[in-house]
């Protein structure tokens, strides 16, 4: 019976240093920093030897040349520049790590804070309120989601958010609506259009013009429906899209009229569009706090909530100077 010999193994080399493979990733960061091995000693109080053997074992390691010398500064290598742009990050990060890890705690201990929004109340119902947030909870993790009609209410009840801001027409049974602010139904014109300057506006002087309206789905659309069919007055839509920033832009173009509320209009927008009030026949808009029934309200959520005063938005209307209908 032959005696089978024993099957060589191959082993990969192994180094002492891969016990902390932080240091000389460290060291070789500094060296390709600073163009100097004495220098990048003295930043981590080593000795120079030190140094040199980690980035001796790095090079072993990764069988390239890492470093070369230019005149009298240690420079990376085509390698060493691919190397420093990986590591460099890692090694500030973990550096890093007790100051971050710190900051961490104090927003863990601060709370945070989920609110559902439509864009538009985002842009122009919420920035002061969010300021005066800030100067009192300035610690609080604040995360806005921007989601509009029915997603922000999915939102709520699957306690994805602890609270919605936006306007509502019918509030489900299982949500409770806080109106705060109110304000007025806008036509919005190209300057030089015929309703702009129309003496006397009757709902019916709009049936001639294409409507700019965001989806059916939301309650805009179904708002200016239901007007128009309460007065028995025909309407076309011209065009669907969503965002009241793109409404506003279209008619701009002239590709249609549209009836927005007044808080997403201001006087950026005085020399692009003629507004008028259209408060007549349409209702004013209310905008406020939506919150699941029976839900406990944290500490955070509390403390915007009690931000959100009439007082706080002040803001003149639009069409308080030339624009309102007479």
């Amino acid at each position: 019976m032959t005696k089978k010999s024993p099957r060589k193994q191959t082993s990969t080399p192994r180094f002492a240093y891969k016990g902390d493979r932080l240091k000389p990733l460290r060291a070789f960061c500094q060296v390709a920093r600073l163009g100097s091995v004495s220098r990048a000693a003295e930043t981590l109080f080593v000795s120079q030897p030190a140094v040199t053997l980690q980035l001796q074992a790095l090079e072993r390691e990764l069988g390239v040349r890492l470093l070369e010398r230019s005149g009298r500064r240690l420079v990376p290598t085509r390698e060493g520049e691919a190397l420093y742009a990986l590591a460099r990050p890692l090694v500030e990060q973990f550096d890093g790590l007790n100051t971050t890890f710190q900051d961490q705690l104090r927003g863990l201990d601060a709370g945070e804070l989920q609110i559902a929004a439509g864009t538009a109340t985002i842009l122009h119902l919420l920035p002061p309120i969010i300021v005066a947030y800030r100067e009192t909870q300035p610690d609080v993790r604040l995360s806005l989601h921007n989601v509009t009609g029915e997603g922000g209410l999915d939102l709520l009840r699957q306690d994805a958010v602890d609270l919605a801001v936006g306007s509502m027409l019918d509030v489900p049974a299982d949500l409770d609506y806080a109106p705060v602010y109110h304000f007025d139904p806008m036509l919005i014109t190209p300057p030089g259009h015929p309703l702009a300057a129309k003496a006397d506006l009757g709902l019916d002087d709009l049936s001639p013009y294409g409507l700019i309206l965001p989806p059916r789905r939301l309650t805009t659309y179904r708002l200016v429906d239901m007007v128009f069919h309460q007065h028995r007055v025909p309407y076309t839509v011209a065009l669907e899209v969503g965002g009241w920033e793109v409404i506003k832009r279209y008619v701009a173009m002239g590709m249609g009229v549209s009836i927005v509320t007044a808080m997403c209009l201001d006087d950026s927008d005085r020399e692009r569009l003629a507004a008028r009030s259209l408060a007549r026949w349409f209702p004013r808009r209310s905008y406020g706090v939506v919150v699941r029934k029976g839900k406990y309200l944290s500490p955070q959520a509390r403390a915007f909530v009690e931000l959100i005063k009439p007082d706080l938005f002040a803001r003149r209307d639009y069409y308080d100077s030339g624009h309102s209908t007479r």
